[in-house]
């Protein structure tokens, strides 16, 4: 069976607004606001959206013993990488950080390769760990351009991307049977409650402008908050292998996004860096073509929010589907597992 219309919608709206959020948060930074404030209010205002989804649908009962889990999970997923990429984005692209943050499947496969030992490590995989490394050295050391504040804002947000990696093996270990909402609000609510002391400290002297306000705004609401509703219910519709291609989408928005919108170059090495980092990620996560799952157990709300209902996908085994609604992990899902920023195997790209 193929892919439905509305899943379709669904999977370009998610690509776009995942694609997006460097071009919003770009914006901000170049009126002035300070990346600590952008976090703030992005993780804010992402709370705001997702705490009543999670009320209304009954799901927050599910963080009940798993409070300490999930303040580490705010912090590990959200605030620290959400951070690390504004921070980045000061000094490089936008364009150039959406496409740095797609090799947090990269990073996934050397952990668990790290953890778990040879076995686990296919010719394939470790293929894609080289590519994906030639194409970040080459968009370092040849298209960044900057000099040395270029290369430490590719490396802030090289080192968001390892983040959204050791999120996904935490996630994987402390929060299973968690819903997926009530995980994802409890982030966001985390990483809003710890950015905002810096937040504050960093509000801008002057009222930004309305272009940078309605920014900000849209990287909460939509490309974060919104974002997440999506992505659960493609999860729901269709599966997760499928909503895993949403992260080799989403860079093509954001190189897209900021050479049109923003004037950003976009240059062979630029090319040549984008198609070795997203082919390395592939591969290093199984280098498989996904199949849409019939046998997926879902329930989709009216109000546009999804319980999906899977469990985690192991390196080795590909994804299982449980006859439990709404057992799945928060967050983006490249090859089998979470990617969480959304960007990662466990990926909000963004």
């Amino acid at each position: 069976m193929g892919v439905s219309r509305r899943s379709l919608l669904m999977f370009f709206l998610l690509s776009a607004f995942w694609g997006a959020s460097y071009l919003f948060i770009k914006v901000a930074l170049d009126d002035g606001v300070a990346p600590w404030a952008i976090v703030s209010a992005r993780t804010a205002l992402a709370a705001l959206v997702l705490l009543p989804l999670a009320a209304c649908t009954g799901v927050l009962s599910s963080l009940r013993g798993r409070i300490g889990a999930i303040v580490v999970l705010g912090f590990v997923q959200a605030a620290v990488p959400l951070s690390l990429i504004a921070l980045g984005e000061e000094r490089i692209s936008s364009s150039l950080t959406g496409i740095l943050v797609s090799t947090a499947p990269i990073f996934t496969f050397l952990l668990a390769f790290a953890l778990s030992g040879a076995e686990r490590a296919s010719r394939t995989r470790l293929a894609g760990v080289a590519i994906g490394i030639v194409g970040v050295a080459l968009l370092l050391g040849v298209d960044a351009g900057g000099g040395a504040d270029a290369l430490v804002g590719g490396l802030f947000v090289i080192t968001a991307a390892f983040g959204y990696a050791v999120a996904a093996w935490y996630l994987k270990r402390n929060l299973g049977g968690v819903e997926p909402v009530a995980t994802v609000a409890g982030t966001q609510a985390v990483a809003a409650l710890a950015t905002l002391p810096l937040g504050l400290l960093h509000l801008p002297d002057v009222v930004p402008s309305g272009e940078a306000i309605a920014s900000i705004a849209t990287l909460g609401i939509f490309c974060t908050g919104i974002a997440f509703v999506l992505f659960h219910s493609l999860v729901a519709s269709e599966g997760p292998a499928t909503a895993s291609l949403v992260g080799y989408v989403a860079p093509g928005f954001s190189v897209t996004y900021g050479v049109v919108l923003l004037d950003e170059s976009f240059t062979l090495a630029t090319a040549v860096g984008l198609v070795l980092i997203l082919g390395g990620s592939w591969l290093a996560a199984g280098g498989e073509l996904p199949a849409r799952r019939s046998n997926v157990a879902a329930t989709c709300e009216p109000h546009g929010g999804a319980d999906a209902a899977f469990l985690e996908g192991g390196t080795e085994g590909g994804d299982r589907v449980g006859p439990r609604p709404a057992v799945a992990r928060a967050g983006r899902v490249v090859g089998n597992e979470i990617d969480l920023e959304g960007r990662p195997r466990l990926e909000q790209s963004g």
